[in-house]
């Protein structure tokens, strides 16, 4: 394993969600001094159950007090800023903008400011996503294609983008920023997400019930390779040159909702569950999907686990969570 991270001070916001927990993980392994933003307490993350917050700061704020952010940075001497904290549910974001709007935007800037004031941060990653792109006519969605959210979430997600931007350009921030598709794994208690949901559905004897038609077309992304996406890519940051540039990271993929909750029901030997449809879908991007081409030019970065890989063990964690009798965790976790 890379030296890289030993005696690292690294601050990571977001750290209860399901990026942030397995981020945190890797890095105190990898021999990070970690400091976590923590919100809310969430009993249920893999940062508590796995007692990976008993190895690590924790500072009790969240992103939109600046001068909580600033005092993080400053007695902790970050030289690594993972900025992961967000609100990242479409829906919610189509129920409540504002909040949305607080967190994603306000929050990407006041990380930002309070970076440039404190001074002494030498990478900054933040975490966008694919939606930043809005809905665009030419797929797959590389990093030239133009953001355009149109939906709360998705706009969120383009503006905070240009606010990483600006604070390169302006200010020669040390920032980075991933565009990745949607995350699953482990982990992730949003069980309105559809690989979490038809897991839970399957395991309690129940077809999922799909907001969509099915057709919508998603990219499918592992947490594993997004924690290892995101630690290559701050270390490469020793390139002054990437600096205020995006990277999608995708295992390139695309694979319509149906057809993941058919691939999972069948690794779960559960084809006989029917999805139920109810094509009621509103505010979401219907195809969406990513190149990751200029990661592995530009970084030498490629994932390491197929979809396969990354349900089989997905479903080991939530059979443990949902049926704690189950004895398949402890096995996945000693990996």
């Amino acid at each position: 394993m890379s030296e890289f991270w030993r005696d690292r001070s690294v601050l990571v916001t977001g750290c209860t969600g399901l990026l942030g927990s397995w981020l945190v993980a890797d890095l105190v392994q990898r021999g990070a001094r970690v400091t976590g933003l923590v919100r809310d307490w969430v009993p249920q993350s893999r940062l508590y159950t796995e007692n990976w917050d008993q190895q690590i700061n924790v500072v009790r704020g969240c992103v939109q007090d600046l001068q909580t952010l600033k005092r993080a940075i400053n007695e902790y001497e970050v030289d690594t800023v993972f900025h992961l904290a967000a609100q990242s549910i479409v829906g919610i974001g189509n129920r409540d903008p504002l909040d949305t709007f607080e967190t994603n935007i306000k929050g990407t800037w006041n990380l930002l400011e309070a970076c440039r004031q404190v001074g002494g941060v030498s990478r900054i990653v933040m975490a966008s996503s694919d939606k930043a792109y809005g809905d665009q006519p030419v797929l797959p969605y590389d990093e030239t294609t133009p953001l355009q959210g149109e939906h709360p979430y998705d706009v969120s997600k383009s503006c905070a983008d240009l606010i990483c931007r600006t604070y390169s350009v302006s200010y020669g921030m040390p920032v980075c920023i991933t565009r990745c598709g949607n995350f699953y794994g482990g982990g992730d208690l949003n069980f309105n997400r559809i690989v979490p949901d038809t897991i839970r559905s399957a395991l309690r004897g129940k077809p999922v019930v799909l907001r969509s038609d099915g057709s919508y077309i998603r990219d499918y992304f592992y947490i594993r390779d997004g924690v290892l996406a995101y630690l290559h890519l701050a270390e490469q940051m020793d390139r002054r040159e990437i600096w205020g540039e995006a990277f999608n990271f995708s295992n390139e993929l695309q694979i319509p909702v149906l057809e993941m909750v058919c691939k999972i029901l069948e690794v779960m030997d559960k084809t006989h569950l029917k999805p139920i449809i109810l094509n009621q879908a509103k505010n979401e991007i219907k195809h969406q999907y990513l190149s990751a081409e200029k990661a592995r030019k530009l970084l030498n970065w490629q994932a390491k686990y197929s979809i396969e890989e990354g349900l089989r063990e997905t479903i080991q964690w939530y059979e443990q969570l949902l049926n704690p009798d189950s004895k398949t965790l402890p096995l996945l976790m000693q990996k």
